[in-house]
């Protein structure tokens, strides 16, 4: 993922709403959200860059247990004979370590990772953790944003998808509000650009929460609504040109 928006635990019936972009290559191969049939409890999409079993970038499971991904962007700290990220999140989602756990073995295999943030938790506590800046605790009840640098960086996209996330809430059980603000392909203004070590040309196309773009794009939108009655994951795929291509909606008892 390269947005996330999360609302942790300040909605009386509704604990848990993500709202989050995949920004990628358009030539990597990835499978939507669905059940995996290798492991049944658990519910995302999936990296096939590394054969069909790969990892993946956001998920839940049956049992509660939720995580989600994003690259931290600098290319100067960049290698290519580290191991795939997204398994930090297929692991988490198909073990049994509570989240408190989780954090000593990401602590513990950080260096065999290129830069990553990661937020993870489950039905009780919702936590964050980054290798860049060895930075790992629980988040309080509240509002968060994270694109790729550390949680809560206000780049404008980030500010701006917050902003918008708290009037998207006041409108649930209505999600369409949600994948508005996801949808937003409003560039940040040069002065306002982050720098992060690519070009000026790559700072404008990646400062907008939808990305366009013939060989990178937003992939992909997902919702997750998770109530005390249920959880309901909605995602949408989308070309280079901002057309969607498919939309699901899954529903955990």
């Amino acid at each position: 993922m390269c947005l996330i928006l999360i609302n942790w635990k300040s909605l009386e019936n509704t604990p848990l709403v993500v709202a989050a972009n995949r920004d990628e290559v358009m030539s990597r191969r990835t499978r939507p959200a669905a059940f995996w049939p290798d492991a049944p409890d658990v519910l995302a999409g999936r990296d096939l860059l590394h054969g069909p079993h790969g990892g993946t970038w956001l998920g839940i499971t049956r049992a509660g247990r939720f995580a989600a991904l994003t690259n931290y962007r600098d290319p100067a700290l960049t290698r290519d004979d580290l191991l795939s990220r997204g398994e930090l999140v297929a692991n988490f989602l198909r073990g049994t370590l509570r989240p408190e756990d989780y954090l000593v073995t990401l602590r513990e295999s950080a260096a065999r990772y290129n830069p990553y943030n990661l937020v993870f938790g489950d039905s009780d506590s919702l936590w964050y953790y980054s290798n860049v800046s060895d930075a790992g605790h629980a988040l309080p009840p509240g509002i968060y944003g994270l694109s790729n640098h550390l949680l809560d960086t206000p780049w404008p996209k980030v500010a701006r998808a917050k902003s918008a996330l708290r009037e998207a809430l006041a409108a649930l059980p209505w999600r369409e509000p949600l994948f508005d603000l996801l949808r937003d392909d409003t560039p940040a203004p040069d002065h306002a650009l982050p720098r992060t070590g690519v070009s000026l040309e790559w700072e404008r196309l990646l400062s907008s929460a939808f990305i366009r773009g013939a060989s990178y794009c937003t992939r992909s939108s997902t919702v997750v609504v998770k109530s005390h009655a249920n959880t309901r994951l909605e995602e949408i795929t989308w070309s280079a040109e901002g057309v969607a291509l498919s939309r699901r909606r899954i529903q955990i008892a």
